[in-house]
């Protein structure tokens, strides 16, 4: 029997030529940003709930962005692990200029000039109370005394040579403060990638093992956003975007793709969502169990947050999925 169709979607579909030229979104290197976790140590300290994640010494870091780069990865972002010893409940330690991370970028800059450094703005990895913000004797989290350190935070990372400033903490105004500092300061070029909609979520946990800062008391559901919210979101976006945003973050990804396709539809700015530790995490345990393919589900995966409208990714896979792209 031959049916009477005029329209037969699968012609699109008999090849791979054919395939390859319909296709509608495209994954490559230049979509990802590699999040890397750093330390003083001499040694690189496996993430146990991370398998092939570490916290790398910064002789490590150097080699671990030697394959990055040869793989295609153009953008990475730092995140410190400070000894308890550094910490204290201002997180004094984040605008030190002869810091970890200030140290680290000058580094990196000076090996790789054209590699764009995203640095992390928040004082959770620099505080002991572990969160990202100033702790009031009473629990709550202090904005405006907060983002005044932020911006210190900002302008010692900028002189040091971020190329991309990454305010994470969801404090509200960080993001005009910030750009007024960083402008005040002479960087102008410097741009900021908001953590517009980052969400108290569940899949962080092992992010807070690889940097020891999850929080002593409490939890941050008063600056992080409720997961059942997304016109909240909406909210945070314009007045991102009103503030001097460049760049707007949906943290995490794969539960809240609707998020970052109602973001890319209410914005002109690059989009970026973050594929958290947590989904890092189930990828791999899944993989190690025989129970997935771990490079087709991951480059699916990673395909889908671009279908959803992200530009940008940060991934853990980022170096693994740049190679798997490219076939090696």
């Amino acid at each position: 029997m031959t049916l009477d169709l005029r329209e037969r979607p699968r012609r699109n579909r008999k090849s791979a030529a054919i395939r390859s030229a319909c296709r509608e979104t495209h994954l490559g290197p230049e979509h990802f940003i590699y999040p890397l976790f750093v330390h003083g140590g001499d040694d690189d300290i496996p993430i146990t709930s991370m398998p092939g994640c570490r916290r790398l010494s910064v002789r490590g870091l150097m080699t671990e962005l030697e394959e990055a780069v040869d793989a295609g990865v153009g953008m990475v972002a730092l995140f410190p692990k400070i000894p308890d010893d550094l910490k204290d409940s201002v997180g004094t330690e984040s605008h030190n200029p002869k810091g970890l991370i200030p140290d680290v970028l000058k580094r990196v800059k000076d090996r790789w000039p054209e590699l764009m450094l995203v640095t992390d703005v928040a004082l959770d990895p620099y505080s002991s109370d572990g969160h990202d913000g100033i702790v009031a004797p009473d629990g709550r989290i202090l904005n405006d005394e907060t983002v005044e350190v932020l911006c210190k935070q900002a302008l010692a990372q900028a002189e040091a040579g971020a190329d991309i400033i990454a305010p994470s903490d969801m404090m509200d105004g960080r993001v005009g403060a910030i750009r007024d500092a960083l402008d005040d300061g002479g960087f102008t070029g410097v741009s900021i990638l908001a953590y517009t909609a980052k969400y108290a979520s569940a899949f962080y946990g092992p992010f807070r093992e690889a940097l020891d800062s999850a929080p002593r008391g409490g939890d941050k559901k008063t600056y992080q956003m409720d997961p059942a919210n997304v016109r909240e979101a909406l909210r945070e976006a314009g007045l991102d975007e009103d503030e001097g945003a460049d760049m707007l973050m949906v943290k995490p990804a794969m539960a809240y793709l609707d998020v970052v396709s109602a973001l890319r539809d209410a914005s002109t700015l690059p989009i970026a969502a973050y594929q958290v530790s947590g989904e890092y995490a189930m990828f791999k345990a899944a993989a190690e169990r025989g129970w997935l393919d771990e490079r087709a589900v991951v480059l699916e995966m990673l395909t889908s947050i671009r279908r959803a409208g992200a530009d940008i990714i940060l991934s853990y896979y980022a170096k693994d999925a740049s190679r798997w792209i490219a076939g090696s």
